[in-house]
């Protein structure tokens, strides 16, 4: 389990990201196992989830818990873009935060998607339903 003092070494070597970045995409990764099912696999490989997998539960947790600040609340942390996950992804990996198999690549978080354009302009609002 990491913890938020293991977050802050982090920091000593790249200063760039807030650390509730770090644990945001922590936390994305959890929503990604858990949606994916990978959660009760036992082998750490079952669980793996691939870049657009892990970008993917992102944008769901950063829609569901910011709305229309999504952009705002990871841009505060220093994360602009998807390329910036991936510079997360794989500090977190070289601190041992998290692993990677042979085939993940920094790249694979290159471009991915538009923070503007999925967090803003495909924003979708939700209505509760009107007898509440």
């Amino acid at each position: 389990m990491t913890t938020p003092s293991d977050l802050f070494e982090l920091l000593e070597t790249d200063r760039r990201y807030a650390p509730r970045a770090y644990a945001f995409v922590l936390e994305a990764l959890r929503h990604a196992q858990v949606k994916l099912g990978r959660m009760e696999q036992p082998e750490e490989k079952a669980r793996h989830v691939t870049a657009k997998e892990l970008l993917d539960a992102l944008r769901d947790l950063a829609t569901e818990q910011f709305g229309l600040l999504a952009v705002t609340v990871l841009n505060g942390w220093g994360v602009r873009s998807t390329s910036d996950v991936g510079e997360i992804v794989f500090n977190l990996v070289r601190a041992r935060h998290m692993s990677k198999t042979e085939s993940d690549q920094r790249r694979d978080f290159d471009e991915v998607y538009d923070f503007e354009d999925v967090f803003r302009r495909q924003f979708k609002f939700e209505i509760g339903d009107p007898e509440l």
